[in-house]
């Protein structure tokens, strides 16, 4: 019986030797993976790589709009939406808006919730549609009896009491990329008109559910055009669809975007964590560090490979709560060099995150009961110092890495640190930080923009692997208005039951799979970008004044603020565009097209 147990054991222990020596050799030739620096495809710009200056013209938009509460957030919106298309527009608000504040204009946009403000007003905007204008009504108005007076002329032919449910959307034309499928509205609400439209009207989407209400159609009125935007949703998640709604309103509509897409891993590499998780232990029966490498590290990476993503990692150097003093240098490292020389050597890059995962902030900061964890910083000094520290690591460990990235750790950052970056650390071009607005009011929200100090701000839009219908809504919205795809995942958002661990890893990946099919398959054109790069896409985006003009048989564009090359959207609403000079053009959805210009001169001919 001895015999038989010390047979069993010495088995084991031969067992346990091999296995440790499999997993030695793993790291071993991890850290030896070689990578070679590379020079990105789109290169972040220094000052004066800009040239030429233009002057876009003089408004032909008018956005009217009302003094209550909706109103106000339908300005925001499109004042956000406008401006980013580059539509110059001027703006009134309903009481003051007299019908002489239309000369000039071609198009008008109406944030007005009681319509009884406008009086017999309405009728004159309307009677200047009919002469060969247009009019987009952004959000359903109130359903009263100056409203209900003039509704046969916006194509409802009858509108029932009360507001309809959405509880999702459905095109009924494929105006967006990647607007195939539904999407369900999370916690729906009564946001719609319930109508009935005449057989006069063009319909690109209706909701879902137990009420199938209309919610953007557009119609001819004599000459001229409506445009109305039933959706009720006046939010930064849904702009593109009002960047849609409002280019269907002429005969053609172009603006810049971006084109590009980007894929952040969060806390990569980083310390992996001790220990043991329930739901990997329950469904592959081993510890978080074998986990990452064997299963988690090895699909995010092939899923990378088969799409051509570039992943940009974000590095932690150590997870202590440490915010003053001298920060030790980790030195158990040959993780690092393992994940982050194979993301590197599949021509992805590496950007900072910080020498642990304390935000940025000064004692005074206030977390507001949000994060019992975290701690502030005792000084800018510390802040300073954790930061030198992170950047020795990473050059000791990536000597031929530029490291041009910086992800606050918890997406927040205060102005002391957005200071120090600027001022102590050139060599961060970009923050990138959240796109929406979250429910922790101390999280730092951006849009793709550059800064006065030259910082460039590339959001991401949304995160980790659950991916619920309103991030994809998120996501289709700014596949429209920006032609951009931003996405973060942390390696340990498969343990979090806050971020679906329970779902288990193999149902966490099938939706990030999805997902970045539905991308590829919604616009196959757009660039596969890392961190730096989108830098570069942005400036350029972020720099481009344009001046536009309408010829006989298309569209010719002078640009300011022209590096090397510019993207647009093209909406082409009558024709169809069948010449580019200065620039090449390819299919987006139907009637949508996605433009590039290597000349600061664009000509685009249409047939009509």
């Amino acid at each position: 019986m001895k015999r038989k147990r010390k047979l069993r054991f010495i088995q084991l222990l031969e067992i346990l030797v091999v296995y440790l020596v499999l997993f030695t050799v793993i790291l071993s030739v991890g850290r030896n993976v070689l990578y070679k620096a590379r020079s990105g495809s789109v290169t972040i710009l220094e000052e004066g790589d800009l040239k030429g200056e233009v002057h876009p013209g003089e408004p032909e938009t008018i956005l009217i709009w009302d003094t209550d509460s909706t109103g106000v957030e339908g300005r925001r919106e499109m004042d956000a939406i406008l401006s980013q298309m580059r539509i110059p527009y001027t703006e009134e608000m309903a009481e003051a808006f007299s019908v002489s504040d239309l000369e000039g204009m071609k198009t008008a946009v109406l944030s007005v919730t009681d319509y009884s403000v406008l009086g017999g007003r309405l009728r004159s905007l309307l009677e200047w549609v009919k002469a060969g204008h247009s009019l987009l009504i952004l959000y359903p108005p109130f359903n009263e009896g100056t409203f209900q007076k003039y509704a046969a002329d916006l194509g409802i032919s009858s509108l029932e009491d009360g507001l309809a449910l959405v509880e999702g959307f459905h095109f009924t034309q494929n105006i967006m990329p990647g607007c195939g499928r539904d999407l369900s509205v999370m916690d729906p609400y009564k946001s719609s008109l319930n109508v009935v439209l005449d057989d006069q009207c063009e319909t690109f989407m209706r909701s879902t559910g137990s009420v199938n209400t209309p919610l953007l159609w557009r119609r001819k009125t004599g000459e001229g055009t409506i445009v109305f935007d039933n959706l009720g949703f006046l939010e930064k998640a849904y702009r593109g669809f009002h960047c849609a709604a409002y280019s269907l309103l002429e005969d053609s509509c172009i603006w810049p975007v971006i084109n590009g897409s980007t894929f952040y891993i969060d806390d990569f590499p980083s310390p992996v964590p001790e220990g043991d998780s329930q739901f990997i232990q329950n469904d592959y029966g081993m510890d978080i560090r074998d986990f990452y490498t064997h299963h988690w590290w090895k699909d995010v990476y092939n899923l990378a490979h088969k799409y051509n993503i570039r992943y940009t990692g974000l590095v932690i150097e150590d997870y202590s709560a440490q915010v003053d003093g001298i920060f030790p240098r980790n030195k158990d490292i040959q993780r690092f060099q393992y994940f982050g020389n194979m993301l590197l050597r599949e021509g992805g890059e590496l950007g900072f995150h910080g020498y642990n995962h304390m935000p940025l902030v000064p004692e005074n900061f206030d977390y507001i009961g949000q994060y019992d964890s975290y701690r502030q910083w005792v000084s800018v000094d510390a802040m300073r110092d954790s930061l030198n520290e992170l950047r020795e690591f990473c050059h000791e460990l990536f000597p031929d890495e530029e490291f041009h990235v910086y992800v606050p750790p918890s997406n927040i950052i205060s102005k002391e640190a957005r200071d120090l970056l600027a001022s102590d650390f050139p060599e961060i071009r970009a923050i990138a930080s959240l796109y929406l607005p979250d429910d922790h009011d101390v999280s730092y929200s951006q849009d793709f923009t550059v800064t006065e100090d030259g910082m460039v701000q590339t959001p991401r839009i949304i995160s980790g692997y659950v991916l619920d219908d309103y991030m994809r809504t998120a996501a289709l919205s700014e596949l429209y208005l920006h032609c951009v795809n931003t996405h973060f995942q942390h390696p340990d958002d498969c343990l979090d039951t806050d971020r679906g661990a329970a779902l288990g890893w193999e149902e966490l990946f099938r939706r990030l799979t999805d997902y970045v099919q539905w991308l590829n398959n919604a616009l196959p054109q757009i660039r596969n970008l890392t961190g730096s790069e989108l830098t570069g896409a942005v400036q350029r985006y972020d720099g481009l004044q344009i001046h536009r003009e309408d010829t006989a048989d298309g569209i010719h564009l002078t640009l300011g603020g022209f590096c090397d090359e510019a993207w647009f959207y093209l909406r082409v609403n009558e024709g169809k565009p069948v010449r580019v000079l200065g620039g090449t053009i390819s299919d987006a959805a139907d009637g949508l097209y996605l433009v590039r210009a290597v000349s600061p001169e664009l000509t685009i001919r249409i047939n009509k």
